[in-house]
């Protein structure tokens, strides 16, 4: 739909109309609308995990196009059904493929909330291929899991993937002329080496083993098994449907739909989409309780027009957040703020930005909890560093507490194809920093100084706010990834939980007791008319690039050709950056 939407606009951007008449018709059709709400009577819910979902609401004019449930909203549709005596129970249809460690976590968390209100929780599934546990761990808290006949069941562990563009570089005489802080800082090694360094491949294996532990745990605690039995039944992996039945994997062998005439029948009533659920819950008590998110690349500004490598992305766009954050200062109703950070980071002056506008809702009084979701590592725990209160989960990757900056050096690549890159420059010796040619010695000594004053303000902002020696920051600041679970240890976050258990957090910051209500306020962006039209036309003049990304992505798969988008749009970011590396989970 997307790809036909954009060719139809690339068709159209040569007519005068398109002018005239076609804004108008997006501003009046395409702006979200309040769906419908629940009927009475009995109901399951049913949610799809196989389409998967932005971690927060949609925060861009074109995206507002395309609306479709965040993971946010459907965490709180999941706790507000936990009261909803309409609600007998659940029906998921289960993600063959990796969800991510932390997202599973967090609906895990959610499903126990229900069983323990009594609903029933059922899933069904078409096979869980080798893509990581987090697929099943999503749903392994289920009463019955079913799975379909001749599917396969394929967890034997789980792979973090990083994709290195070292050797193509050298293929092409490009130089990444970056300097970072410190060993551990790994982001630049995508431009500079062809495999794991060392250091980063010792940060890569804790973080993958802290997860996979947690992970085969928490399965086993579903399951009824002993963690160890458990391990070794998934390590032995893979099964076909009646092996994993025998073995206690599963419940049933059956068909979708015979799955989802089982639902029905258990809750003695109709199926009800999880995105046409409203619930009436989160809306008593006198106590206001905020969520504002960031999620994505941390950007400057408001994050400008989409282009090919960021079209219909999440973008952390610090005027916008900082401005939704700051917003809330003289608010009377607002108790407390639940600011959802989902990123691995960006520029350094737009995390600041970010940082100091959290400074300001406290200087005002308003306690902040930051919920951390898939990632909250370099900027995007940058941002969180000064809150009253970090909460993640134990899959969490956060920390990568290190700064590096640099350019890419193109003249010598240039230079093969014919094309000789030449500039006068006047001025002192860092005026050609941004030239074609490779740094001098006194532009890579002033660039590391510029860094080192970064990492210095970095560093001091997290023992200030997380209340640490300094020396203890800087002994585990050097630029490593951590989980959740490991982050509790080395004092970077207050507690392991999820999205509600950081609103309940704020509800205690907030002087409120666990059983008082509190109204939970999200707020939706619902575009502009001239933001609208102007990043409508820009996916226009792109649309005929999209053939090209789909054939890209039909040989590396989705999740690669978004990991090189993500690279390749990383390469041309300016300034001092505090990222982590793109990891693609399996």
């Amino acid at each position: 739909m997307k790809t036909f939407f954009l060719s139809f606009l690339g068709g159209l951007a040569a007519l005068l109309l398109f002018f005239v008449i076609l804004p108008l018709v997006l501003v009046v059709s395409f702006l979200p609308k309040d769906g419908p709400q629940t009927a009475s009577g009995a109901h399951v819910l049913h949610i799809d995990l196989r389409g998967g979902y932005p971690d927060q609401p949609i925060s861009s004019d074109f995206g507002a196009l395309f609306p479709e449930m965040s993971f946010v909203e459907l965490l709180l549709k999941l706790n507000s059904a936990v009261d909803d005596p309409q609600i007998r129970g659940v029906f998921i249809r289960a993600s063959e493929v990796d969800i991510g460690s932390s997202r599973a976590e967090e609906l895990r968390e959610a499903l126990l909330r229900l069983k323990g209100a009594g609903k029933f929780v059922m899933a069904h599934s078409q096979g869980f291929l080798v893509s990581g546990p987090s697929a099943y761990r999503a749903v392994s808290a289920a009463d019955e899991i079913w799975m379909q006949p001749g599917a396969s069941f394929e967890v034997p562990g789980m792979s973090m993937e990083t994709l290195f563009l070292g050797d193509a570089f050298k293929r092409f005489n490009l130089t990444a002329e970056i300097e970072q802080f410190h060993e551990f800082k790994n982001a630049p090694d995508v431009y500079k080496q062809s495999d794991f360094s060392s250091p980063h491949k010792e940060a890569m294996t804790a973080l993958a083993s802290s997860i996979w532990k947690h992970s085969v745990v928490d399965m086993a605690t579903d399951r009824k098994m002993d963690p160890a039995k458990m391990k070794g039944l998934l390590e032995a992996s893979p099964y076909g449907a009646d092996q994993e039945l025998s073995l206690g994997l599963v419940d049933k062998i059956g068909w979708p739909e015979d799955a989802a005439d089982a639902a029905r029948k258990r809750g003695d009533g109709d199926l009800v989409d999880i995105d046409n659920y409203h619930p009436s819950g989160g809306s008593d008590g006198d106590t206001v309780i905020a969520i504002v998110g960031g999620e994505g690349n941390i950007v400057n500004g408001s994050g400008g027009a989409p282009d090919l490598l960021s079209l219909n992305t999440a973008q952390f766009a610090s005027d916008t957040v900082a401005a939704s954050l700051i917003a809330i200062e003289d608010d009377p109703d607002v108790d407390a703020v639940v600011f959802r950070v989902d990123s691995g980071g960006g520029s350094a002056t737009a995390s600041d930005q970010v940082w100091r506008a959290v400074q300001r809702l406290q200087e005002k009084g308003k306690k902040v909890v930051v919920s951390m979701g898939s990632a909250a590592a370099s900027g995007g725990y940058y941002v969180a560093a000064g809150a009253d209160a970090i909460v993640a989960s134990r899959s969490t990757i956060t920390g990568s507490i290190g700064v590096f900056g640099g350019k890419m050096a193109i003249a010598d690549g240039l230079r093969l194809v014919g094309v000789n890159p030449a500039s006068i420059t006047v001025g002192g010796d860092y005026a050609s920093f941004n030239s074609a040619e490779r740094l001098s010695d006194v532009q890579r000594e002033k660039l590391r100084s510029m860094l080192g004053e970064t990492y210095d303000r970095f560093t001091t902002l997290v023992s200030d706010g997380r209340n640490l020696p300094i020396e203890t920051v800087r002994s585990i600041a050097r630029g490593r990834v951590w989980s959740g679970e490991d982050a509790l240890e080395l004092g970077l976050i207050d507690e392991t939980g999820d999205l509600i258990d950081a609103i309940a957090k704020a509800k205690e910051l907030a002087g409120l007791k666990p059983e008082d209500k509190a109204r939970i306020r999200l707020d939706f962006h619902r575009g502009s008319p001239f933001g609208l039209f102007g990043e409508a036309f820009t996916a226009a003049q792109i649309a005929g690039s999209l053939p090209a990304a789909e054939t890209v992505a039909s040989v590396l798969g989705e999740e690669r050709t978004k990991a090189l988008l993500q690279h390749l749009e990383r390469s041309q970011s300016q300034g001092v950056q505090l990222t982590s590396p793109v990891i693609i989970e399996r």
